[in-house]
């Protein structure tokens, strides 16, 4: 069954409990016993001896889905009373012989049992529709919470982001200048991060879009002036947050530490980055630029740059397989499980 059909059978099915012990349901009622008397009275002269309740069963059953219990209960009554005094022989009189005794007991037996069976249904289908929106209140809550956590992050982030800045001002020595810089950059960056990756509704951007926003964030940020170019190429799909924000920034520290060597003495450079969804279930990232390439030599297991070192325990963290190499350029691969 399709997500659609059960949103259609849940509203209908709701839609007759609301018309349950209501004016609705007692008119429903009164209307199904009319007919199935005046079809029983039609068809005496046709339907051979032995079907007095023949018609009336229809008409409980069905008051009792419309109009619940009560109504279900009324004309299960009415139809016995009619059943006996005008269908059941002697006719006209509610004379009772073992035949009629006998008749009667298991038509109520049946509906007893029906109706017992149609009020207990109902009660539990109103119970578990209960649970179901007790469910999405506390699903609602927990996205509200989760989002105002998501804004409170990326607003605590910003705030240390900039004293940082405000610190680097006030200290002479260049490397620690350089280091509190470094240090306020990323945690923008992450701030950004937790930003992007939800929109003010709670939902997730996909994560190819947001790829494409971050990397022209970075490249904006590091003051090349437009001379390095961002191309991103992604199949459209979505990662946990779990994975989505180690993810983003490795890419972080890959593309800033392709600013900041790559390009050096060149007027133009590009940075490439290809998103694609494997067979297995995985998911390749790859990032490559066109410039000067990896010093001679370079291992990533003995990298020295912090920013490096940051993105190969990222990748520990969400079992990615992390590498670079030299490819007409630096070439980094980044493969992991999507899940």
């Amino acid at each position: 069954m399709t997500e659609t059909s059960e949103r259609a059978e849940r509203s209908f099915l709701r839609r007759l409990l609301d018309t349950h012990g209501t004016k609705l349901g007692w008119g429903f009622g009164v209307v199904a016993f009319a007919v199935a008397f005046l079809l029983r009275d039609i068809l005496d002269g046709t339907l051979p001896p032995g079907y007095p309740f023949l018609t009336f069963f229809p008409a409980v059953i069905l008051t009792a889905f419309v109009g619940g219990l009560a109504p279900g209960i009324a004309v299960a009554v009415l139809s016995t009373i009619a059943s006996w005094y005008f269908f059941i022989p002697p006719f006209d009189t509610f004379a009772i012989t073992d035949a009629t005794a006998l008749a009667l007991g298991f038509f109520v037996v049946i509906m007893t049992v029906d109706l017992a069976v149609i009020h207990y249904m109902f009660r539990s289908m109103g119970a578990l529709e209960s649970e179901r929106q007790k469910s999405r209140e506390l699903a609602r809550s927990r996205d509200l919470m989760f989002e105002e956590m998501q804004h409170r992050i990326s607003n605590n982030l910003a705030v240390v982001s900039a004293l940082l800045r405000m610190q680097r001002n006030s200290v002479d020595d260049e490397g620690a200048r350089k280091a509190l810089d470094e240090a306020a950059t990323r945690l923008a960056l992450i701030g950004n991060i937790h930003r992007k990756l939800h929109d003010p509704n709670g939902q997730q951007l996909p994560f190819g879009t947001f790829i494409k926003e971050l990397c022209h964030d970075i490249v904006d940020a590091s003051g090349t002036g437009g001379k390095v170019v961002c191309m991103v190429e992604a199949d459209e799909l979505f990662l946990s947050a779990e994975r989505a924000v180690p993810v983003g920034l490795i890419l972080t520290e890959v593309v800033s530490n392709a600013l900041e060597h790559a390009f050096e003495g060149r007027e133009r450079g590009t940075i490439s980055i290809d998103l694609r969804r494997e067979a297995d279930e995985g998911v390749l990232l790859t990032i490559a630029d066109d410039g000067k390439g990896l010093p001679e030599g370079f291992e990533l297991r003995q990298a020295r740059s912090l920013g490096l070192v940051v993105a190969q325990r990222f990748a520990e963290q969400i079992g990615a397989v992390f590498s670079m190499e030299n490819r007409n350029g630096a070439f980094t691969r980044l493969r992991f499980a999507n899940g």
